[in-house]
């Protein structure tokens, strides 16, 4: 009792310590897997480990197979999450660099790194190339925290976070086909019948997994399952799936989940997104207990096993030669920069579904008597925590080095997209300013996708936003929603991650009838709020730019804005073309000069009668 509670309390805090540290939760929870398990036998009184997954007569958790029943479940249920987050609609947009890494820079991974480990370690070919597949996956869940805090230009972000996003359901399919494909040749040389059994293996998993996957997706559309089982009706499903699929084909369980979460999550389903949370949480959960168990289970003869010049030999190669090679060849081409290239090479950290598939396909390789299956699990293992522990250290510094780094992020987020929020983010965008529209309406979020801005439905009540490392090189904040209360929480919020340059706000009714109260995050005018601001929009939906002479004009300008309901100042752009966002502190600006522009929002004026 002590050892489970244990494992799973130990998970939750290796999980809160990454997001602390703003790590990948895999680096702390195969640390204090290993620190419980091997490393424990080193400082303990009887040389045992603190936990011991395998029954050994005397302690242990799981009895005879038990642990790999375990492990094969959690993973059916992690990668069928995998499989949910890959969607047809995404591999069309992501364009040609992302999906050549993901076609050719794997073949690259595979081909290459199964070559070094056949001749490195003397493995066997069937041995090596399982290997080199299971390292061919990054993962969002690795990529995101080493990413989240360092300024990039957005297309380098992308190319990464679709890498990890697209990548892991591919890598894991790949190397699920070569396990299979291993199992069916044992003691059979891969004669026909072997090519027959691999067959049935392909034919089982992806029926098994297409036919379950739309009959789930018909009960779910047609209500067959009342909402408060939705959620346990499709794990029911799933591990429903991988169990017949096996009993049918031997080692199709994997294929057919993987195939069943692909194909429910490109059908289009009412509760998809309720699903998906669902299963996120669980593999939180199956994550943290799997990956103390699966570190805890290794033995120390194991790292022993690759405590040579050879494993420093692999991964110098795997990381610095052939990851390189994979993603300069699949960009070739493209609009990327030379330094550009190289730091999408330097970041390739390998995640969750290596480690997880790596002791699961190791464990019954070696349980089959597959010579060097021993070495599996620990250089997979190796692989991860060297290339996790890399990139975390060292992506920040190497981002400087080759000057990727940006030094002022000059992305401007805007909280809500209503029509409004349309009309400032297109002026924006045609002033080369990278703008982002977050709304958890999904109307105006397609009213904004069709004026061709970037916009995606959110809740700034989750920890979406953050985790999106698309948004690195954002430096001001503006909430221009029509709650005064939403527009608060989020310059509280993310002021800081999104807001280094400046986080500002509508100011609200009250705000705006009290001029004794007016907010240091006030955006445009202490007297413009959200319904005024959306009158003025819908009169006269343009904005329009007033070329200034000097500070003098400026503060006439501003004075005449103030006295008509109809004309709301919010940019001053510079001779260089920078738009600074006027505040409802609009005094601020002390240094204008002749060239200098007024931006505007409202109905055009004339502006030297008014002046004179």
């Amino acid at each position: 009792m002590l050892e489970l509670a244990g494992i799973i309390i130990l998970g939750i805090i290796a999980q809160w310590v990454a997001w602390r540290m703003k790590l990948p939760a895999i680096l702390p929870l195969i640390l204090i897997g290993l620190l419980v398990g091997p490393i424990a036998s080193l400082y303990t009184e009887d040389g045992g480990k603190l936990i011991e997954p395998i029954w050994t007569g005397e302690k242990g958790l799981f009895p005879g197979e038990g642990l790999y029943y375990f492990v094969s479940l959690a993973i059916s249920i992690i990668l069928f999450e995998g499989g949910l987050t890959l969607k047809r609609s995404e591999i069309r947009i992501v364009g040609p660099v992302i999906t050549k890494l993901i076609t050719l820079g794997s073949m690259v991974t595979f081909i290459c790194a199964g070559v070094a480990a056949h001749f490195i370690f003397g493995l066997s070919w069937q041995i090596s190339f399982l290997f080199s597949a299971l390292i061919i996956v990054t993962g969002p869940t690795v990529i995101t925290p080493i990413l989240r805090n360092i300024p990039l230009k957005k297309d380098i972000s992308t190319v990464l976070k679709w890498e990890g996003i697209l990548i892991d359901p591919i890598g894991a399919l790949v190397a699920v086909l070569v396990f299979e494909f291993i199992s069916v040749g044992e003691g059979q040389a891969y004669t026909v019948t072997a090519l027959i059994e691999f067959g049935k293996i392909l034919l089982f998993g992806v029926s098994f997994g297409f036919t379950f996957a739309h009959g789930l997706a018909f009960a779910i559309k047609k209500n067959l399952i009342p909402h408060y089982l939705l959620n346990v009706a499709a794990l029911s499903a799933v591990l429903l799936v991988f169990v017949m699929s096996d009993i049918f084909a031997h080692e199709s369980g994997l294929l057919a989940v993987v195939v069943m979460g692909m194909v429910l999550g490109n059908t289009d389903l009412p509760n998809l997104k309720e699903l998906l949370y669902f299963k996120e949480s669980l593999s939180v959960l199956l994550i943290s207990i799997l990956f103390i168990l699966l570190a805890a289970n290794i033995n120390i003869s194991d790292l022993e096993l690759i405590y040579s010049w050879k494993t420093v030999l692999l991964f110098t190669i795997i990381v610095f030669i052939i990851r390189p090679i994979g993603v300069f060849l699949s960009s070739a081409g493209s609009e990327l920069k030379f330094n550009e290239k190289l730091f999408i090479g330097w970041v390739g950290p390998r995640g969750i579904v290596a480690a997880g598939i790596a002791s699961l396909f190791g464990s019954k390789l070696l349980a089959r008597g597959e010579p060097g299956a021993e070495y599996i699990t620990p250089l997979v293992f190796m692989i991860v925590l060297g290339t996790v522990l890399l990139n975390a250290t060292t992506a920040r510094y190497f981002a400087r080095i080759v000057g990727v780094f940006l030094k002022k992020s000059e992305g401007i987020v805007i909280i809500g997209a209503s029509k409004i929020s349309r009309i400032i983010g297109e002026y924006l965008k045609l002033n080369n300013r990278h703008v982002v529209l977050i709304d958890n309406n999904q109307t105006n979020i397609t009213k904004a996708k069709q004026l061709g801005l970037e916009a995606f439905t959110a809740n700034v009540y989750s920890d979406s936003l953050s985790d999106n490392i698309e948004l690195n090189d954002v430096g001001y904040l503006m909430a221009l929603t029509g709650n005064s209360d939403i527009n608060k929480y989020a310059v509280n919020k993310f002021g800081k991650q999104f807001g280094e340059n400046g986080s500002f706000r509508l100011v609200n009714a009250d705000e705006m009838n009290d001029p004794g109260n007016n907010p240091k995050e006030g955006l445009f005018s202490h007297t413009d709020d959200f319904i005024k601001l959306t009158e003025t929009a819908r009169k006269y939906p343009a904005v329009h730019e007033i070329e200034l002479k000097d500070q003098a004009h400026y503060e006439d300008l501003i004075e005449i804005t103030k006295a008509d309901e109809d004309i709301i100042p919010i940019f001053l752009k510079t001779l260089d073309g920078d738009l600074k966002i006027i505040s409802s502190y609009s005094e601020e600006f002390t240094d204008i000069k002749e060239g200098y522009q007024l931006v505007y929002l409202g109905k055009f004026f004339d502006v030297e009668a008014k002046v004179s």
